[in-house]
């Protein structure tokens, strides 16, 4: 399931738990298609910062470095 599919199917069940109660089941799905998601976020988030530097007032550039929670 691609992100697109994920997100579309997201949107449906939110629609449909606006109008009424969803199943066991269809909470279940939007719980793990949320996490699917958000860890997708996460790691788009991470793949960019791993990317990134910063440029000093000298002109010099520094990569960014991973910190540990």
């Amino acid at each position: 399931m691609n992100m697109n599919e994920v997100i579309a199917r997201i949107n449906v069940l939110a629609k449909k738990a606006k109008t009424q109660d969803l199943t066991p089941e269809e909470l279940a799905e939007r719980d793990q298609l949320r996490r699917i998601y958000i860890d997708s976020v996460k790691a788009n988030l991470v793949g960019q910062l791993e990317n990134t530097y910063i440029i000093g007032p000298d002109g010099r550039k520094k990569k960014l470095e991973h910190k540990e929670n």
